[in-house]
């Protein structure tokens, strides 16, 4: 049941990329998304809190200080960063990018809290490295330079999640660190979405989510809906499911095959393709973060899943 949860996880989630583009560019900018995200799992995080933990919504001052910087630092930076990515590049390069987070947080657990890491990292990053330079294909410069530095911006901020977050949930609920970073991301993107600009009309207007399949209009509450739920609630929760079964190294690399679901969903919708070399370098890659996940030996362990949604997660 924890793999099945966990391969669930990685499929919804996997698929937004797509949907969450073709809402951009059918007219709602990545901050509007991002903003619309945020208070969408802040609303349903809170009410599953309402229900289960009602405490939640009464932290020490120092604790809800740290909520924000996580908020901010890493939900709000994050989420933003990598809708713009995915709007500049292919849905799947932007996340197997944004993925790198996984090997920088092993390297800053050896470097900077002297972790016992084992040596199989230092193969991890050789692999990323090359696999990363033949999926953007260097030699050929056939990427956006801006949508590759906002992925790996995304990346950073990711890894700064994982890196306060996994210790931040010692203290408290996946779910509390769900709502509360949720609901500082929202106020930090307030003044800047633009959020005023939208009207009644503006949830009405036509978005052509067809692809390269075919002509499908809805109007863009539907899909904005969907992306809300499915794209960030719905694999938490499953997410948070699996690791009731499995430990969060397993299910980090359970989680890693988003990835695959991303390029999958985005080529047969989309019609992103990528050539065989660009595909054996997503392998490498790929081969590498499942490296770096199993590469700390400290117990709390990164999954990776769980974190690009709301939060990490301590071992069960």
């Amino acid at each position: 049941m924890g793999y099945l949860f966990a391969l669930l996880a990685a499929a919804v989630f996997g698929s937004n990329g797509s949907l969450a583009k073709l809402i951009i560019e059918a007219g709602l900018s990545p901050v509007q998304l991002t903003q619309f995200r945020t208070v969408g799992t802040a609303v349903l995080a809170g009410a599953v809190l309402l229900i289960t933990d009602r405490a939640a919504f009464r932290l020490p001052r120092r604790q809800l200080l740290v909520m924000a910087v996580l908020g901010v630092g890493g939900v709000a930076l994050l989420q933003a960063s990598y809708a713009v990515a995915i709007q500049l590049l292919p849905v799947g390069i932007a996340l197997l990018l944004e993925y790198t987070a996984v090997l920088m947080v092993a390297l800053v657990a050896f470097f900077v809290f002297r972790e016992r890491v084992k040596a199989r990292i230092w193969v991890a990053i050789g692999l990323v490295l090359v696999g990363l330079a033949v999926v953007a294909r260097v030699w050929a410069s056939t990427l956006d330079p801006l949508g590759v530095l906002l992925a790996m911006v995304a990346a950073m901020t990711l890894a700064f999640y994982f890196i306060v977050g996994e210790r931040q949930v010692v203290a408290t609920s996946p779910m509390t660190v769900a709502f509360w970073t949720m609901i500082f991301a929202t106020a930090f993107w307030l003044p800047f979405s633009g959020w005023w600009e939208l009207t009644p009309a503006s949830f009405a207007a036509p978005v052509q989510v067809g692809g390269a399949v075919g002509e499908l209009t809805l109007p863009l509450a539907l899909p904005l809906v969907v992306t809300v739920v499915l794209g960030s609630f719905t694999p938490f929760l499953l997410s948070f499911y699996a690791l009731k079964h499995l430990t969060a190294t397993a299910a980090g690399i359970v989680a890693s095959s988003e990835v695959l679901f991303a390029f999958v969903v985005a080529w047969l919708w989309l019609g992103e393709q990528l050539d065989l070399l660009q595909i054996a370098g997503a392998a490498v890659v790929l081969a590498g973060i499942v490296l770096a996940q199993t590469a700390r030996s400290a117990k709390t362990v990164v999954d990776a899943d769980l974190a690009l949604r709301t939060g990490p997660v301590a071992l069960p």
